[in-house]
């Protein structure tokens, strides 16, 4: 089943999020390597699109413990630059393949 993952960063997070950046995507490579990763990318700021808010990701995973235990894992996690991590489960309707 696919999971929706909405990460809110906390303030002033921008350099822990430059510094962990590397191996956050090294773990988001390995779901694409696997055919899991639906999309993955930060919510820019509207008046600064070089600045973050969060993220979103979405990824097949085989239950919600799993989903769970992965995003835990996250180096964004480790480097406290998510303050929470919103994760429910998906369901594609469109567009269409």
């Amino acid at each position: 089943m696919m999971y929706m993952f909405l990460a809110t960063d906390t303030e002033h997070s921008q350099e822990a999020r430059q510094k962990a950046r590397p191996l956050h995507l090294a773990r988001l490579k390995e779901l694409q390597a696997e055919n899991r990763l639906v999309v993955a990318g930060p919510n820019p700021l509207p008046e600064d699109n070089t600045q973050f808010s969060g993220s979103l990701i979405i990824a097949e995973f085989a239950s919600l413990d799993e989903a769970q235990a992965w995003a835990e894992q996250d180096p964004y996690v480790q480097a406290g630059v998510y303050e929470e991590i919103l994760i429910r489960p998906f369901m594609k309707v469109l567009p269409n393949e």
